[in-house]
């Protein structure tokens, strides 16, 4: 069947249900329980006629890395992105911006977190509709405070061949003690595989080796998610 040129070839922000709209959902459940992808459509407000402002605010996060690599891009590398041109650019700059004041204005009242169930909270809506492996890697501080939630890796729905170096550069970067590594199955299926354990345990000795402990490894799929640490997969016993 040919495509209709006068249809835009994704789903219309204003085309998905009141509870599924960015706009909607922060007003009725408050800026917290929106993803990153979402916070960013809303700064966007429109997307283009090949990408809606969800779809630009993905390819964004994708492209600089996740937030801390957005929040880290200049202004001409903004403004030069498809679809966004200098309005836009300034106010994603400007937002990002109030954003890093008001948490160097509130230094003690960063996120915490202390659960699997915390970090599901800003990840599981998001990842579980990836549909392309995704590797991110949650940084936080010697009191479980958040430092960042880089996206570190994106590929194949069937590989995550990632380098164990990458894994590790943000957290050395900004010098957290502790992280969390969080990846989606594209296929639905939370369950650790065996390049999941393998992964977990190289990551966790040479997070060691730097001083830096790994929590846990937290698979996504289908809305649902396994903690590998509460389940005994790929950590030492005891650890």
């Amino acid at each position: 069947m040919e495509h209709d040129e006068s249809t835009p070839p994704y789903t219309l922000i204003r085309d998905l249900p009141a509870s599924d709209r960015p706009r909607e959902r922060l007003r009725d459940f408050g800026a917290q329980a929106l993803s990153t992808q979402e916070l960013i459509a809303i700064l966007l407000r429109t997307g283009t006629p090949k990408e809606s402002a969800l779809t630009q605010a993905s390819r964004l996060l994708a492209r600089f890395a996740g937030l801390p690599g957005l929040a880290r891009a200049s202004f001409a590398e903004l403004r030069n992105e498809k679809g966004l041109g200098e309005a836009k650019a300034a106010q994603l700059q400007a937002a990002l911006e109030l954003g890093m004041r008001a948490a160097s204005a509130m230094p003690d009242e960063r996120r915490i977190f202390k659960s699997p169930d915390d970090i599901a909270t800003i990840a599981l809506a998001e990842m579980s509709l990836l549909e392309q492996e995704c590797v991110r890697v949650l940084l936080l501080d010697a009191r479980m405070r958040m430092i960042g939630f880089p996206e570190v890796y994106r590929g194949s729905a069937h590989t995550a061949q990632v380098r164990i170096a990458e894994l590790l550069r943000d957290a050395v970067r900004v010098n957290a003690t502790q992280i969390v590594l969080v990846h989606n199955h594209p296929s639905g299926d939370p369950t650790p595989s065996a390049p999941d354990i393998q992964m977990t345990k190289m990551v966790f000795d040479s997070a060691r080796v730097m001083d830096i402990t790994l929590l846990d490894h937290m698979i996504i799929a289908g809305g649902r998610y396994v903690s590998m640490k509460a389940v005994n997969m790929g950590f030492p016993h005891g650890s």
